[in-house]
């Protein structure tokens, strides 16, 4: 079975996800719908990184869902996750290709230039991600992206588009008429007093 490259991404946070209950927080999230989860570790070590990810691997192997690695192609692929996401900081996405194979999905981090979306399309992305179109907490740096960049995104590019960055079950409805495939969501999910209610209630929007 193929998982479709749409619908709810939920991506982990050290502040929001207490350690000792790392998995089972991450399996409330998929029992909810999120299709994808991304493990986004900005400070931990590799080892420890590693570990977190093979036991968030048993949890969406179990259910069916995909696990990205965020920033690190050599641990996903030491990790044997579904695939990578890549910012302008990492690896760029030829170098993520030649590193992790032919088979793992690789995603971009597009900012709010569909240029450079075009470009990692070109290069072997299979999904890209734009952000952020609503103030996040998780992202202080933001780029200040307009709801328009998601249809100028689906005239040029090919593969499914992301938005990243301050979504809700308040704002996504808007995302996602804007031509958003899937919505990549941090606090929405994780910072819920009900996580699996809140990725259940997110998913439906699809």
């Amino acid at each position: 079975m193929t998982v479709p490259l749409r619908g709810l991404y939920a991506i982990t946070d050290t502040h929001l996800i207490p350690r000792e209950r790392f998995a089972e927080t991450v399996e409330a999230a998929v029992r909810g719908g999120a299709m994808l989860i991304q493990l986004r570790e900005k400070h931990a070590s590799r080892e420890e990184i590693i570990q977190l990810g093979q036991a968030v691997l048993a949890v969406t192997r179990r259910y069916g869902a995909l696990l990205i690695v965020n920033d690190h192609p050599s641990v996903a692929k030491d990790i044997g996750a579904d695939g990578v996401h890549v910012g302008r900081e990492d690896p760029s996405v030829p170098e993520t290709r030649a590193l992790v194979g032919p088979e793992m999905i690789i995603g971009a981090s597009c900012y709010g230039d569909v240029d450079r979306a075009v470009a990692a399309e070109q290069e072997g992305a299979d999904y890209v991600a734009f952000g952020t179109p609503y103030p996040s907490p998780t992202k202080t740096k933001r780029t200040d992206i307009s709801l328009e960049i998601f249809q100028a995104a689906q005239r040029r590019v090919h593969v499914p588009v992301f938005a990243i960055g301050g979504i809700t079950l308040a704002n996504a409805q808007h995302v996602i008429d804007a031509g958003a495939d899937g919505i990549a969501v941090v606090s929405g999910v994780f910072g819920a007093p009900d996580v699996e209610a809140a990725a259940w209630a997110l998913a439906q929007l699809f």
